[in-house]
């Protein structure tokens, strides 16, 4: 009897109580997808963002003509591109409009007055700082258009700062200050092919009753600015022929 009793105890041992072993790799596998898709996700917003901002320009933005700069009607169209500057675009242009030497940046100083009767001639000059961004003032024409053309906007300011309680008929347009020139995401067009056709013929009959300058002919490009300067190319003007963008 006794000798059962020592075989039922030890058939019973007592086997020590384990957790049960955790899976590193299955803990690490929702961090693992998290350092795939996150880097995606936000890629995806950004390139979406791009879009949907000139969406909500073209929706909301206020109608303004920009008059571009002479061209060379050989120049303009480059394969299914066409690259144009504006008058806005040129130092020339904008350091002629109040606000200029409030940009920043520094100012040039003039050597010491000479000794009369010469006349000291130097003016200071202000050289912005390039890479800032600006905002010019652009006030509408009091007549819409001449001649079937529409008449360009006047720059009548520029600042640093996006202007607040602009009047009606004046809206900001927003650029970045790249040393001699402002760009403002406007410079460059796609255009089918036939459509590049019908452009390059009309410019080429537009710079043919220019005489002398028949090699150079001003246009005008029509865009959308919301109220952060935001802008978006709708079309393009020549003379009396209208191209969407």
């Amino acid at each position: 009897m006794s000798q059962n009793l020592e075989n039922a105890e030890n058939l019973v041992e007592e086997k020590p109580i384990t957790e049960p072993a955790i899976s590193w790799e299955t803990t690490r596998e929702p961090l693992r997808s998290w350092r795939l898709w996150l880097p995606l996700v936000l890629q995806t917003i950004l390139i979406a963002a791009v879009p949907a901002q000139s969406a909500y320009t073209f929706v909301t933005g206020k109608t303004v003509v920009l008059q571009t700069m002479p061209v060379d009607p050989y120049d303009l169209l480059r394969g299914y591109y066409q690259t144009l500057s504006y008058d806005i675009s040129q130092q020339n242009t904008l350091k002629t409009l109040p606000g200029w030497n409030d940009l920043p940046g520094t100012m040039s100083s003039c050597p010491p007055a000479p000794k009369p009767p010469a006349k000291n001639t130097c003016k200071p000059e202000k050289y912005v700082q390039s890479g800032i961004s600006l905002y010019v003032i652009l006030e509408q024409p009091k007549t819409q258009k001449t001649s079937g053309l529409p008449l360009a906007w006047k720059p009548v300011r520029v600042t640093d700062k996006l202007p607040q309680n602009l009047p009606a008929n004046q809206i900001a347009i927003r650029g970045k200050y790249q040393g001699w020139q402002t760009e403002y995401g406007l410079e460059s067009y796609y255009m089918p092919e036939d459509q590049r056709n019908e452009i390059n013929d009309d410019i080429n009959r537009a710079t043919s009753q220019g005489g002398q300058n028949r090699q150079k002919q001003p246009f005008v490009v029509e865009v959308k600015v919301d109220k952060q300067g935001n802008a978006v190319p709708v079309s393009m003007w020549v003379k009396d022929r209208n191209y969407r963008f």
